[in-house]
């Protein structure tokens, strides 16, 4: 059964501060199916934990998720505004809704979503405020990083 909206924020929230406290950024993303509510896959960023930095918290849910023939009835939770990559990868496979915790740190591409049919929701999600902005205030180097550099 699908849950609210919240319930998979709290979700994505927890993989956040996974993230934070494993001393990497702490945004997190949970894919769900549309119809079933069933989670298909969530994660966190791994920009510090694997050296990686294409594998953002949206990129973490869709390598959990694993292959799939379409992704066209599912919806991507974020804790923070998807960067330009998160954002190609969601049009890419046809992510048809996205539910944002924070716009407060990040924006920009929502209105880029919305143009391409997306249904974006923005939460602003006072506990996704809060740990991004402690994270941007503790560790801007690692910040501007995990957003291309400065």
């Amino acid at each position: 059964m699908y849950q609210p909206h919240d319930y998979y924020m709290r979700r994505a929230y927890q993989q956040a501060l996974k993230g934070y406290n494993e001393g990497g950024c702490p945004i997190g993303g949970v894919l769900v199916d549309n119809d079933t509510g069933e989670v298909l896959g969530e994660g966190h960023n791994c920009l510090v934990q694997e050296g990686n930095p294409i594998i953002h918290g949206e990129m973490a849910a869709m390598r959990a998720a694993g292959r799939m023939a379409s992704r066209r009835n599912t919806t991507m939770y974020t804790t923070l505004s998807p960067c330009m990559m998160c954002t190609g990868t969601i049009l890419q496979f046809k992510i048809q809704r996205v539910v944002v915790g924070d716009t407060v740190n990040s924006y920009g591409n929502e209105e880029l979503l919305k143009q391409r049919g997306v249904d974006v929701i923005i939460m602003d999600d006072p506990e996704c405020v809060a740990l991004c902005k402690k994270f941007r205030e503790e560790k801007p180097d690692l910040w501007l990083e995990d957003w291309g550099g400065a």
